[in-house]
């Protein structure tokens, strides 16, 4: 429906040109010379240099040109110079759309490449994660808040070590490249050590460091880190992340939470002590759901936050990508309207995960 609606938009946005000029022109010939709409066939070539290229605009006003003429011989305006003039303002203002047109193809190039280059940045920062690591089927689901954007301060990563299935999901205080230069650095950071460290807490204390010798001020990034070795049970370190939600084979929801809980990274120069792993069956048949405040706290029209706890029953379809597309459906649909803030979703699951 959408695309019908765009291509509908276009062709009309494309006779526009030829409509204006043909209103002028039977206006003129109903009316007569007296009101002087004549002038009035430059709209011809100055809505073709807004929508159309330079070529397109070139050819308009060359047929809003012919149009003046005819009219002008009709009208007899010649005698009274009133065509010269009406030719004159029909040439300038074919001149100024052909300079319009030709602009405007310029910027939508460069629109282009600067879009190349942010698919190319999202590939590099936020690339796909693998569809099986270890025993665990991932699926990721990334909804930013800001129209045609593909990257923010939400992160995630999925990494199987020597130690272990490890991954991340994290939030960057902040927006804007800022925020993406500073996901961009624990990532890198996580990618690295991930293979390097070999406890949870070694790998987040790493986190921390790469972080601090990156931020300024009060700048922090919330993080949550799981690892999954050999028995049925998940590892998890919180640094002021959302607990994870547990979905059990028999539809119980769990949001296990540490039994301190420490501050985020970034703000670990305070002094307080970091956070202690703990412990969280996760056995097959049960899911995980890692996400981002963006998606806890998306509010609908009447203020209420998104329950996701109650939602955990769109999480049934077998196919893991299909029911994380569900859940972010649904998210939409609860805000009615674009995000206020970025949404990041990971759902892990054993192989052979029965809904």
């Amino acid at each position: 429906m959408t695309v019908h609606k765009s291509a509908s938009g276009s062709v009309m946005l494309s006779w526009l040109p030829l409509a204006a000029m043909a209103v002028v022109a039977v206006a003129d010939v109903v009316v007569g010379p007296g009101v002087g709409f004549l002038p009035l066939v430059s709209l011809g070539p100055a809505f073709s240099g807004l929508v159309g290229g330079w070529r397109r605009t070139a050819l308009v006003g060359a047929a809003a040109l012919l149009v003046c003429v005819g009219l002008g011989l009709y009208d007899g305006l010649f005698e009274e110079r009133r065509g010269f003039r009406a030719m004159a303002s029909v040439a300038g203002v074919t001149v100024a759309g052909i300079v319009a047109a030709v602009t405007r193809s310029r910027r939508e190039a460069e629109l282009a490449s600067v879009k190349s280059i942010a698919e190319v940045a999202q590939r590099v920062l936020l690339r796909p994660v693998p569809r099986t690591a270890g025993p665990l089927r991932a699926a990721v689901s990334y909804t930013s808040a800001v129209a045609q954007a593909r990257i923010g301060g939400d992160l995630y990563e999925v990494v199987a070590s020597p130690h272990g299935v490890r991954v991340i999901v994290g939030d960057v205080q902040g927006k804007g490249l800022a925020a993406v230069e500073t996901a961009a650095v624990v990532l890198g950071a996580f990618r690295e050590a991930a293979h390097d460290e070999s406890d949870l807490v070694g790998l987040g204390e790493r986190l921390g460091r790469s972080v601090a010798r990156e931020l300024e001020g009060e700048r922090f990034v919330t993080v949550v880190l799981a690892e999954f070795g050999s028995g049925h049970e998940a590892v998890f370190l919180n640094y002021g992340h959302p607990a994870p939600m547990v979905v059990r084979e028999d539809g119980s929801v769990d949001f296990p939470e540490p039994a301190s809980f420490a501050l985020p990274l970034g703000l670990g120069e305070h002094g307080t002590e970091g956070p202690r792993p703990y412990q969280v069956g996760f056995a097959p048949g049960d899911q995980l759901l890692l996400y981002t405040d963006g998606v806890t706290e998306a509010r609908d029209s009447g203020g209420s936050f998104y329950p996701l706890g109650d939602r955990a029953g769109l999480l049934k379809e077998p196919d893991a990508e299909r029911a994380l597309e569900t859940l972010r459906e649904d998210l939409v649909r609860h805000v009615a309207g674009p995000l206020h803030d970025d949404a990041a979703m990971l759902l892990l699951r054993y192989h052979n995960h029965v809904g």
